[in-house]
This record gives C-alpha cells, sequence and structure tokens, in this order.
C-alpha cells in the first residue's frame, strides 16, 4: 500500500472517529436516546470534518442549538444533528475569526449580513450583561472584582453615548474596547499557573492540526495566540469586549 493510499485510510478514520465522537455526545445531549448518525447526516458531519471543524467546536454549535430549543419549552422530539447545522457554521465561524483563519466565502457572506445588523450599543449591552454574570456565578473569583468594577463603569459610560457617537468618536470608543479587551485577557492569563498554560496551549494545537500544513509560520503563531486567547475566555467565561 503506497502513502498516499495509507493517508487516505488515515483521514477517512479520522473522520469516522469524528463523526462517532459527535454521535456520542449528541446522544448524551438527547439525554441517552440515540439518534445515529448515518446516511445523509453522517455525509454532513463528515463535511465538517473536512472543513477543519474542531470536535469542542461542533459540541458548541451542538450546545447553542440544544439551549436554544429548551427555551421554547419542553423537549418535543429528540435532536438531530441535522438541526445543528447553523449552529455549528456559526460557531466554526467565530472561532476561525477568533484565531484569524480565513473564512470560506459562503460562511463569510452568511456573517458579514449578520454582522451589519449588530449595533454598537447592542453589543455593550451583551458585555455589560455577560460580566456580570460571570461574577455572579463566581467564574472569575475574587482577584477580578477591580477590574470587573472598571471594566462595566467604563463600558455603562460608553453604551449611554454610543448611539449617539460617529466618525472619529466612534472609532476612538471602538479602539477603547479593543485596549480593555487586551487588559481583561491580560488579567485572566496571570490567574494560570504553568500547567493549565501548557494544557491550553495543547488544546489549541489540536484545535489547529487541521489547518497547519496550509499556514506560514507566522499566520500559525498568530492564529495559535487567537486560539489560546479564545480557551482563556471560555475558561473564564469572558465576554469578547472588543467590537
Amino acid at each position: 500500500m503506497g502513502e498516499e493510499s495509507i493517508d487516505i485510510a488515515d483521514r477517512r478514520s479520522a473522520i469516522a472517529d469524528f463523526c462517532r465522537q459527535v454521535e456520542i455526545y449528541l446522544c448524551q445531549k438527547n439525554d441517552g436516546h440515540l439518534i445515529r448518525v448515518v446516511g445523509p447526516s453522517f455525509e454532513l458531519v463528515s463535511k465538517w470534518a473536512e472543513q477543519g471543524v474542531p470536535l469542542k467546536v461542533a459540541f458548541a454549535g451542538i450546545d447553542r442549538y440544544v439551549e436554544r430549543y429548551y427555551r421554547h419549552g419542553p423537549r418535543r422530539r429528540p435532536v438531530k444533528i441535522d438541526f445543528c447545522e447553523a449552529d455549528v457554521l456559526d460557531v466554526f465561524d467565530e472561532w476561525k475569526r477568533a484565531t484569524g483563519i480565513s473564512r470560506q466565502s459562503t460562511i463569510n457572506n452568511q456573517q458579514s449580513t449578520v454582522s451589519a445588523r449588530q449595533s454598537l450599543p447592542a453589543h455593550l449591552e451583551r458585555v455589560v450583561t455577560r460580566l456580570t454574570s460571570a461574577r455572579a456565578r463566581g467564574a472569575l473569583g475574587d482577584a477580578f472584582d477591580a477590574l470587573i468594577d472598571r471594566v462595566s463603569a467604563e463600558l455603562d459610560a460608553a453604551r449611554a453615548k454610543a448611539g449617539g457617537v460617529r466618525g472619529e468618536a466612534r472609532q476612538a470608543l471602538i479602539d477603547r474596547l479593543e485596549i480593555i479587551d487586551a487588559s481583561l485577557l491580560d488579567e485572566a492569563r496571570a490567574l494560570l499557573d504553568d500547567g493549565a498554560r501548557a494544557a491550553l496551549a495543547k488544546e489549541a494545537d489540536e484545535e489547529l492540526a487541521g489547518f497547519r500544513e496550509t499556514m506560514t509560520a507566522d499566520a500559525y503563531a498568530r492564529a495559535r495566540a487567537g486560539a489560546i486567547d479564545r480557551l482563556v475566555r471560555e475558561r473564564f467565561q469572558l465576554p469578547t469586549i472588543r467590537f
């Protein structure tokens, strides 16, 4: 068997394993009710694997759909993986933007339409809500209290005038949000010990494995840093403050 045949076999095995892991996770989200990932569903999930969707990102997309589904009342039927496609692709697009990896044109067009409808005041509203919620859950610990108070005060002030700022004033506000976002991440990273940092770096490498061969060293370094930042946000349940 030649090297090309081995590569194809390995790729098929990896895709099959990806689909099995998605099937297992979907079963858990359905309270043990097994919904098989076969036929068209297998083709759909295989496409995610081929596009490089990290398994954890696929899980997050499933979570997003299931959470929205349950908000409408008691579960009426088991969730099928096909229902989760839009949410999985949305989370994948968010992940690619966070890591700096170029988006596929079809997803990019969809996201551009959504982004155009997002407003700065609405963004600030979500940020303040998530910061307040994170502190209420104790996700950040006492070490973050002073920073959260300062960030929330700045965001509240910015939110009050965000709807009316234009031009240079609006850009100055957006630049300030970028600085606040970086400060929040710096504080979060400072709370990590060496073991936690190494674990996050390893997880970032695993997420980016499907893209590494096609990226330059500089591009990969930037994507890796972005992936680690995203994982730090996830660990401490931090919102993205930059707009």
